[in-house]
C-alpha cells in the first residue's frame, strides 16, 4: 500500500468511528505511536542485519505483518511531521468532550443544578448581588449569547423595576470550560503516564473525561457526594467507554483518606464553598491537608488556596504543605482566550 493511500485509510477509519468508540481509538493510536518509534527502531536493526547476510527475513509480531507495521507507522511518524497527527487526534477529542456537553445538556436544566443540591442553590440566592450558574463546561460564550437571544437566559438585571438601569449578573460554575480543561492537561500538569488523579467533587465528570483524552493517567476517580451528579458521570462513562481508567466514588471526600494519600494529581474546582458550611469547610480542607502529603504530587486548586482558606479557621500552614509553582498563562495560543479565567487556576507541589 502506498504511503499516500495508507494515510488516507487511517483518516477515513478515525473520521469514521462513532462517538462512543472514539476515544478509545484515539488512546490506542496515541501510545501505539509511542511504541512503534521504539520497534521500528528494532525493525531497522533487523533489517539491516538481514541485508549484511544477504537472505529474506519474514518478520511476524502478533499476527501482523512487518509490512504492514512499516506503513503504519510511517502514516502515524511521517503525516506531515507527526505535528498534524497530535492536532487530529486532538481535535477529535474536542469532538467527543463537545458531544459528551450536549449529552449532559439534554439531561439536565439550563440551570445544571438538581434541587438535591438544597445548600448550594440556598447560597446562591442569599449571594448580595444577583448570581445564576451556568456550567462552564456545558456552556460556552457563544452558547450563552445565543440562549440570551433566545430569551432563555440574560447577562443583565434591572437595578430598578420599570428603569432602563440595568448591571451584570454575576455568573458561577463548579465546572472546567473546554479552553480550562485543554490548558490544565496540556499546559498546567506534566506528563501523567503511570500516575493516579483524583478529582474532587467532579459534578458532572469533566475533569475526568478530559484527563482520560487529553492524558495517559491510569487512572482518574471522581468523588462526588451527589447521587444524582454521580448517576449522570456514570451514563457518560459507560456510553463513552472510559470504564477501564475513570471510577466514580458517591461519597463525601473525608471518608476518601487512602485514595488521596495515593493521588499524584488531586484537582479542586470551586468545590467547598457553595456546599458546606464555613465550620464544614474548614473540617474538609484539614482532612485534605492532613491526607494530601504524597511529596511531589500536586494540588490544583480554583481559586488559590489562600483565597480558599482566607475566611476560614484552621491551622493549615500553607508553607509546610506546599509549594506554588508559577504558570505560564501566555502559553495557550488559542483565540477567544479567557486569561481572567486561567489566571484562576492555581497549581501546588506538596513538600
Amino acid at each position: 500500500m502506498e504511503l499516500e493511500a495508507a494515510r488516507r485509510a487511517v483518516l477515513a477509519a478515525v473520521r469514521g468511528t462513532c462517538a462512543a468508540d472514539l476515544p478509545r481509538l484515539l488512546h490506542w493510536m496515541r501510545n501505539t505511536r509511542k511504541k512503534l518509534s521504539l520497534l521500528m527502531s528494532w525493525l531497522d536493526a533487523v533489517y539491516l542485519f538481514s541485508e549484511k547476510r544477504s537472505c529474506t527475513l519474514g518478520i511476524c509480531i502478533f499476527g501482523i505483518s512487518s509490512q504492514f507495521l512499516i506503513v503504519f507507522s510511517q502514516v502515524l511518524m511521517q503525516y506531515k511531521a507527526i505535528d498534524d497527527f497530535d492536532e487530529l487526534v486532538v481535535s477529535n477529542n474536542d469532538v467527543v468532550l463537545k458531544n459528551i456537553a450536549e449529552d449532559l445538556r439534554n439531561r439536565l436544566p439550563i440551570e445544571a443544578m438538581f434541587n438535591s443540591e438544597h445548600q448550594a442553590i440556598q447560597k446562591i440566592h442569599q449571594h448580595p448581588l444577583p448570581m445564576i450558574h451556568v456550567d462552564a463546561f456545558l456552556y460556552d460564550d457563544d452558547f450563552v449569547d445565543s440562549l440570551c437571544e433566545e430569551g432563555k437566559m440574560s447577562r443583565s438585571y434591572c437595578t430598578e423595576c420599570g428603569s432602563y438601569k440595568t448591571a451584570s449578573l454575576e455568573f458561577i460554575s463548579h465546572s472546567f470550560s473546554l479552553m480550562e480543561l485543554k490548558f490544565l492537561y496540556q499546559h498546567v500538569l506534566p506528563d501523567l503516564t503511570g500516575k493516579v488523579v483524583v478529582d474532587v467533587g467532579s459534578r458532572l465528570g469533566a475533569v475526568l473525561f478530559a484527563g482520560y483524552l487529553y492524558s495517559s493517567a491510569s487512572q482518574l476517580y471522581g468523588v462526588e457526594m451527589n447521587a444524582d451528579f454521580c448517576q449522570l458521570q456514570e451514563m457518560m462513562i459507560t456510553k463513552y467507554q472510559f470504564i477501564d481508567r475513570i471510577k466514580v466514588i458517591n461519597a463525601d471526600i473525608c471518608t476518601q483518606a487512602s485514595l488521596l494519600q495515593k493521588a499524584d494529581v488531586v484537582v479542586m474546582n470551586n468545590v467547598f464553598e457553595y456546599f458546606l458550611d464555613r465550620q464544614e469547610q474548614a473540617r474538609a480542607w484539614e482532612f485534605i491537608a492532613c491526607n494530601v502529603r504524597k511529596r511531589g504530587s500536586l494540588l490544583v486548586t480554583v481559586p488559590s488556596l489562600k483565597e480558599s482558606l482566607s475566611k476560614l479557621q484552621t491551622d493549615i500552614q500553607l508553607s509546610q504543605w506546599v509549594e506554588e509553582m508559577e504558570l505560564n498563562y501566555d502559553v495557550y495560543m488559542e483565540k477567544d482566550v479567557d486569561r481572567e479565567a486561567l489566571e484562576q487556576i492555581h497549581l501546588y507541589k506538596i513538600l
